[in-house]
């Protein structure tokens, strides 16, 4: 199940909640403050640990992942 953030409308706090994709989170309510309705808020996808270098090398030996080390 994918992770959606939310924003509460009433009192602006984002909260996040697991959901089927398609869903859309009218039956949800605020931890904080309780109103319902929240607004579904655009995520985008962060990739971090990749190895990758403003230059586009992955490693000191020039290899990329399944490039080298057999035979």
């Amino acid at each position: 199940m994918p992770i959606y953030e939310y924003k509460c409308a009433h009192c602006n706090h984002i909260f996040e909640e697991f959901q089927k994709s398609g869903e859309t989170g009218a039956n949800l309510k605020c931890p904080a403050c309780g109103a319902t309705a929240p607004e579904k808020m655009f995520s985008s996808f962060a990739a971090s640990g990749l190895g990758h270098t403003a230059s586009g090398s992955g490693s000191s030996s020039g290899h990329s992942c399944g490039s080298g080390g057999f035979g």
